[in-house]
């Protein structure tokens, strides 16, 4: 299975920004987890903090060529109708992930703009959001 991982905003700075909300870990010692426990799938990462470059990445990879797409799109989440528009555009299913309970922050936080458009949300379990987003995709294909 190929799974593409796209974080937005800011997430490059994991493990430098507000330890107390986003943990001490940087996403790519994460990952460097993620991909020694699924050897038997593909992770591809994109990371920008740049709005038309997530939604050209969805592009890309959102006909077929992953089987599942994990977003964790930062503020974006918020405010971006853009992101929302390009999910619904693809045929290939996304997942909303966020390390942080959205809901349990700023009341700006509170809404999402892209959940309605994914096929659903991890919300709140820190970096584990996307090991949760991996096995839902390998539990879809069993």
């Amino acid at each position: 299975m190929n799974i593409l991982i796209i974080n937005g905003p800011n997430l490059n700075l994991l493990g430098k920004r507000e330890k107390s909300v986003y943990g001490e870990n940087s996403f790519e010692s994460y990952l460097d987890f993620l991909r020694n426990r699924y050897t038997g799938h593909q992770l591809i990462y994109f990371q920008s903090n740049i709005e038309g470059e997530l939604i050209n990445t969805l592009h890309q990879y959102g006909f077929g060529d992953v089987d599942g797409i994990i977003l964790n799109a930062g503020a974006y989440t918020h405010t971006s109708i853009a992101i929302s528009d390009a999910i619904r555009a693809i045929n290939v299913p996304v997942v909303e992930v966020h390390i942080s309970n959205i809901h349990a922050r700023e009341s700006y936080r509170h809404i999402s703009m892209i959940a309605s458009a994914c096929k659903g949300s991890i919300i709140g379990f820190g970096l584990e959001s996307y090991r949760l987003a991996i096995e839902s995709f390998i539990d879809s294909k069993e």
